[in-house]
């Protein structure tokens, strides 16, 4: 490997987390959340504003939203945003395992 060619290395699941950003786990679900939003438009072919429409948010809004500038979005919002796409949503408390390490709060979409 030449001197100035960047090194590769496996990294966090959490890219946040990896780049050290604060709130790294809340960031990382809500851009789980997002990628569901952006999911279930492109799914039912839908255009931005259509997407927008559905979710109370302009096509500005939505291009943004997509273009991954949502940290003014709330979790709470953001989940609110899967209920306008007929989602219903489901939080799930669960015991750690022995010695399993606390972990963040994950999305995880049900498959249809």
């Amino acid at each position: 490997m030449e001197p100035d060619e960047p090194s590769i290395h496996s990294g966090d699941a959490n890219i946040f987390a990896e780049l050290k950003r604060p709130d790294a786990d809340t960031h990382m679900l809500k851009a789980q959340l997002v990628a569901e939003l952006y999911r279930m438009t492109a799914e039912r072919n839908l255009t931005q504003t259509q997407a927008g429409a559905l979710m109370g948010l302009t096509q500005p809004e939505v291009s943004r939203l997509f273009k991954g500038t949502f940290r003014e979005y709330s979790v709470e919002r953001l989940m609110g945003f899967l209920t306008a796409f007929d989602r219903s949503v489901e939080i799930v408390s669960r015991p750690l395992a022995v010695g399993e390490p606390r972990g963040p709060v994950t999305l995880r979409p049900a498959k249809v």
